[in-house]
């Protein structure tokens, strides 16, 4: 894909979440034409209820092309839209196989105090960081900076996990990595806080996106 687009609604109470989810299933997949779509339900965030859509585009003329019209009974607080670039070492985001159950995703966005620092933290993860996450059993499906959005200059990535028990075991393992514990303190030592902050939000995909 050449970019994502991050459609983030922030949704008031009631109809709200079932309107846009019926919207979001009738109008935005056929007009997504098959290109990768990630829907997902807030569970632990900021305020509740939100949706996140992850939408892949191969080019800035299919996004242009995407104009759906809202339905006037479709009611939120607000939305808020950030375009992401994939990273070289990013896999490519993939439906999931029929029958898949919906997973749980954790969203972490890191940011950089500048975006020289960002130069060390995208040698971190194509190094040695990665290899790590997937020893200890965390496999995120996309890596991508912001280029278009809020707390620029960042990464973003998404991490399926089957459960919050696996999630939390997954990253206890991580964190106790002896060779994670020596590339974080080589990393601060030569780069310093890196990132500066940590942004953590848990979703779970909607029963109907293709990505789940």
């Amino acid at each position: 894909m050449s970019f994502y687009t991050l459609h983030q609604y922030l949704l008031a109470q009631g109809k709200s979440l079932e309107q846009l989810h019926a919207w979001l299933a009738a109008e935005w997949l056929p007009a997504a034409g098959g290109r990768p779509v990630l829907i997902l339900e807030g569970v632990v965030t900021a305020p509740l209820p939100q949706v996140l859509v992850l939408t892949g585009h191969d080019s800035h003329a299919h996004y242009s092309s995407m104009v759906l019209h809202e339905p006037a009974e479709l009611v939120y607080e607000s939305i808020s839209v950030h375009h992401l670039r994939p990273t070289p070492y990013s896999p490519l985001l993939q439906a999931a196989a029929t029958g898949a159950s919906p997973r749980y995703f954790e969203y972490r966005l890191y940011q950089a105090a500048n975006a020289a620092q960002m130069i060390p933290l995208h040698e971190r993860f194509a190094g040695p960081e990665i290899p790590i996450f997937h020893r200890c059993g965390i496999h995120p499906v996309l890596y991508a900076e912001t280029t278009a959005g809020r707390n620029m200059p960042n990464l973003v990535y998404l991490t399926p996990f089957a459960s919050l028990a696996e999630r939390e075991q997954a990253w206890n393992t991580f964190r106790a990595d002896p060779e994670w514990v020596r590339v974080r303190t080589e990393h601060a030592a030569a780069h310093g806080p890196v990132p500066k902050s940590i942004e953590i939000a848990l979703y779970k995909a909607a029963a109907y996106s293709p990505v789940r």
